[in-house]
């Protein structure tokens, strides 16, 4: 089992991932062998937040020149996730039938986001 800090590499920042953030999505580069399970449990145990949907993409590094010598940049792979913007406290049946809440309090934002790069 990996440790979330080492499936979570850096946050994406781009004009394009800082509009999202309204919408509940934040951007990150994340291990290659990462999957979306483990990048929705590593973001919801280092943030304290309640992840919806994780979607991924898969970079390849691209062919660069510099004179005669040629070589690929890094592949990397960016996950995109989206966060419960209004999360409620989550009612289980507890034995007997009676309805409990969890104690369990969310944030509805990531404020090391924008800090981190």
């Amino acid at each position: 089992m990996k440790k979330p800090e080492d499936i979570i590499i850096s946050p994406y920042i781009t004009e394009r991932s800082s509009d999202d953030l309204s919408d509940g999505k934040y951007t990150f580069i994340v291990a290659n062998d990462a999957t979306k399970t483990e990048v929705k449990e590593s973001v919801e145990k280092l943030f304290n937040v309640k992840v919806l949907k994780v979607n991924t993409v898969n970079y390849d590094g691209k062919m660069k020149r510099m004179g005669v010598h040629q070589g690929r940049t890094a592949k990397y792979k960016k996950a995109i996730v989206k966060i419960d913007l209004n999360p409620v406290a989550e009612v289980y049946l507890d034995k007997g039938g009676k309805e409990k809440a969890s104690a369990k309090k969310y944030k509805t934002s990531i404020e090391e986001f924008g800090m981190a790069q």
